[in-house]
């Protein structure tokens, strides 16, 4: 669901917060499906260092992704606020590692400020969609299309569950 940061609407959007490292992030709610507990990650051999593996949620196969990984955090130990955010990535059911959701928030969307062109190069695209001033402290709107590859999103739709075949046989075993 794109979204026009310089738009002033009277459009009010909920945003699903959460922490990676000291920064707080955003991803709009209806991309997130659950934010379940973490849970063991069986590992995928040959895959890409931010693919940590997959789990097996309800019968369905996810892929599990270190956001902190994916935008060059570095990694460290999983506490007990850590999550797994069940997000709809073009359609792909993907699991999001971050280090503790926050809350759902209301917002204006005429209050999402146009992303500097400085932080606008992420991972070859612009997986961040614009910034919210929240109370003095700054908010990172993501969009997860943007946040892989064109090729790297290929490749996860063709070999897992998508949001449309969830109920789909071969989606129900691991």
């Amino acid at each position: 669901m794109p979204m026009k940061p310089a738009e002033k609407t009277g459009e009010v959007i909920q945003l699903v917060s959460f922490k990676l490292d000291s920064e707080e992030y955003a991803i709009h709610v209806l991309k997130v499906i659950e934010v379940i507990h973490m849970s063991k990650v069986t590992r995928v051999p040959n895959a890409p260092g931010f693919v940590k593996g997959v789990i097996n949620l309800r019968g369905k196969v996810i892929p599990i992704i270190s956001l902190r990984s994916r935008f060059n955090l570095g990694e460290v130990e999983y506490a007990k606020k850590t999550r797994i955010m069940i997000i709809d990535v073009a359609g792909t059911l993907m699991g999001f590692i971050v280090d503790a959701v926050s809350e759902v928030i209301r917002i204006p969307a005429g209050e999402i400020q146009i992303t500097p062109s400085v932080a606008s190069g992420c991972i070859e695209q612009d997986c961040m969609s614009g910034v919210i001033n929240i109370g003095g402290k700054l908010l990172i709107l993501l969009s997860p299309e943007n946040i892989f590859t064109v090729d790297e999103t290929r490749k996860f739709s063709s070999t897992v569950c998508t949001a449309e075949s969830v109920e789909a046989p071969e989606c129900n075993a691991l």
